[in-house]
């Protein structure tokens, strides 16, 4: 409920324009690790639009006045950019025909180096994502996975988003790199994100949906490619095209005014058109993501717990649950497509409005004699990177709003406070061992799951958490590695307060077995030496011995080297549990905690495990939370606890002699329901 809860709030929350500076100013961070990749991208880019503005459209007027109309070329160069002059020098002396061919062997080198032929235009890139400066599809370097509106092919697209203006030999290496930049981007904020949430407290994972993380780490980090191709893609390219173009048409029809601002005229009207849309499309595009984590959530819920599902009879309700989810998750796309879907319109009538005033004026101007038929084409090719430009604009604005609600979900769940992980004090082997004075645990939820828990244990003792369920016997264990942190008192190792020890060096010398296993899809040899990869076959398998796990695992085809992700490693929980301890027996640690180790043990094998315990207590402090009397009987000290307290401490024998002992009481119960 508290995780629904949050979603519902961040779903609701605005994102304000300082928060999206900040957005920005963090991406920059990561962005600043690629300096030389985005160095070369830009660098390649800045030439390709330099080259397609100030000498791409002239071709065109040649070809038209000179070669089709057979105009003959001024030596001055008149009617051509100043830069063009040593060129239509070189022409001016040339026949139709030799102009034509010069045209064309000028086309074939710019096809080789650049993939550019004069009949190119602007569009989108090969990402989809509109760059200002992307021409369309002939030539472009470019390569995408085939995809539908499903968010997982979109984002397998984003997180490999690479393209290039241009073709050739140059558009290939431009691609390259804006693709090495792309996947080493998502991947450095996927890994940063994994690591932290693996980092964040107990209660706070408890508090978490997993689909939710997982939708972050997967679908959301890739806002992050998003934004820098519309920052420094699209505004910085968009902006160098705007600028090229308006000093070529100032510079070359400057007899013209009109023209040109109606060429500029178009960018006002776009954003006129298209700006009501950008909010919108933030908000529908949040809560579209939201859902669609809602979702992931509720299929990881469902599959974790089937076997409670099938044996409740609860198929029919989690199908309508899941379908619930799904519908609400479609419903929040439509709204986000069908904005996306008005601005596309309204942009393109804005574009088309512009494109017919442009060709009335133009028109009158070709008709008169001013301009050239050549002119015309030259012209209409600067009007159409202008207008392709500005609709650029209006659309990554909006397609801003969609990428910083992503990365904003990312930067929120970063913002998490984490274990203070590498903080602290390296504390060398545990000699002495665990003590706690006056401590008390109040989750954060306000429940108070300990209070005034004073316990001493020490290297070379067995010790026992004993009490009836919901005591508080796993909390208090969990404060010995450190999984929750008192609320007031002290837990300390050889005398050092647990708060002021660096996580690592606590938890390398603490082995636990949790009373839910865990285990890895890996060879179950694997599995065992988890927590010393460097262990031997023999040290492996006489752990799994003492467990009482070695002969079922050698039964399997496979043996130790059997995937438990495979068919044939369908296992029992008292066979994970097996595996779990002799994990736990391996690890070279100087405390080993185990909740509920014999609970799905039979008798032999419970005997086997507790003279291993006795073995392993001579040089560890072995501490087991247990309900069984055959296994906490052998305990050096038992703490029998009852709603959060310590209510009585001292070995079997000690605490059965207390005639109205809770102990005892509990022990006659326990016995009696046999």
């Amino acid at each position: 409920m508290h995780a629904l809860a949050e979603n519902q709030a961040e779903q609701e929350q605005e994102i304000s324009f300082s928060q999206t500076i900040q957005v920005f100013g963090r991406l920059m961070a990561y962005l600043s690790f690629f300096k030389a990749r985005i160095a070369a991208k830009l660098g390649l880019m800045t030439f390709e639009h330099t080259f397609r503005i100030l000498l791409l459209p002239w071709p065109l007027k040649i070809v038209v006045d000179h070669v089709i109309l057979g105009e003959p070329i001024a030596a001055d160069g008149a009617g051509f950019p100043d830069y063009m002059s040593g060129i239509m020098l070189f022409l001016s002396a040339k026949t139709s025909q030799e102009i034509m061919f010069y045209m064309l062997m000028a086309g074939i080198v710019m096809v080789i180096f650049l993939g550019m032929t004069p009949n190119r235009g602007t569009g989108r890139n090969a990402t989809g994502r509109y760059t200002g400066a992307a021409a369309g599809s002939l030539g472009a370097a470019s390569a995408e996975l085939a995809q539908g509106h499903d968010t997982a092919t979109q984002t397998e697209n984003a997180a490999n988003s690479a393209g290039s203006a241009m073709g050739g030999l140059l558009g290939i290496l431009e691609f390259n790199i804006h693709l090495r930049l792309s996947q080493s981007l998502n991947h450095l904020l996927r890994s940063e994100l994994a690591e932290h949430i693996k980092a964040l407290p107990m209660t706070t994972l408890d508090e978490r949906r997993i689909g939710d993380s997982v939708y972050r780490v997967i679908y959301d980090t890739t806002s992050a490619t998003g934004i820098y191709e519309a920052l420094a893609i699209g505004l910085y390219g968009g902006m160098l095209m705007i600028a090229l173009t308006i000093y070529i048409m100032f510079e070359s029809f400057g007899s013209a005014p009109e023209v040109i601002a109606v060429g500029i005229l178009v960018g006002p009207l776009t954003f006129l058109f298209v700006i009501p849309f950008a909010r919108l499309a933030r908000r529908r595009s949040q809560a579209s993501r939201i859902s669609g984590s809602q979702t992931t959530s509720n299929i990881e819920e469902g599959m974790a717990n089937v076997l409670a599902v099938q044996s409740l009879g609860g198929n029919k309700r989690e199908s309508e649950r899941f379908a619930a989810a799904s519908d609400e998750s479609f419903r929040r796309f439509r709204a986000e497509t069908l904005v996306k879907l008005l601005f596309g319109h309204a942009g393109s009538i804005a574009f088309l409005t512009g494109q017919i005033i442009f060709f009335l004026v133009i028109a009158g101007y070709v008709i008169d004699g001013t301009f050239s038929a050549g002119d015309y084409f030259v012209l209409f090719y600067y009007f159409f990177v202008l207008s392709a430009v500005f609709f650029s604009f209006g659309f990554l604005y909006t397609e801003l709003q969609v990428f910083i609600a992503g990365l904003a979900r990312v930067f929120n769940l970063l913002d998490i406070p984490t274990e203070t992980f590498q903080q602290g004090t390296h504390i060398p082997t545990i000699e002495q061992g665990v003590r706690m004075d006056s401590v008390a645990l109040t989750y954060p939820d306000g429940r108070q799951a300990l209070k005034n828990i004073n316990l001493q244990a020490n290297i070379g003792e067995i010790i026992a958490l004993v009490g009836p369920t919901g005591a508080g016997k796993t909390s208090l264990a969990y404060l010995i590695p450190g999984y929750l942190q008192a609320t007031s008192g002290t837990v300390s190792i050889d005398d050092v307060d647990t708060k002021n020890i660096s996580m690592p060096s606590l938890r390398e010398q603490i082995a636990y077995v949790f009373q839910e296993t865990q285990l890895f899809s890996d060879s179950i040899a694997d599995n065992i030496r988890y927590g010393n990869a460097g262990a031997s076959q023999a040290q492996v398998e006489a752990v799994a011995k003492t467990a009482g796990a070695h002969d079922f695992i050698a039964a399997l085809p496979d043996a130790y080297q059997t995937n438990l992700g495979t068919v044939t490693s369908k296992l029992s929980v008292g066979q994970k549990q097996r595996i779990a301890i002799a994990r736990g027996l391996l690890k070279e640690s100087r405390i080993l905690i185990l909740d509920e180790p014999t609970s799905a043990l039979d008798p032999e094998t419970e005997s086997y495990l507790i003279d291993a315990l006795h073995a392993a207590a001579q040089h560890k402090l072995v501490v087991i939370i247990a309900h069984r009397l055959s296994t906490i009987s052998h305990a050096d000290r038992i703490y029998f606890l009852e709603d959060g307290e310590m209510m009585e401490t001292g070995s079997h024998e000690e605490l059965m002699a207390q005639p109205n002992g809770r102990y005892r009481h509990y022990v006659t119960l326990q016995s009696g329901s046999r």
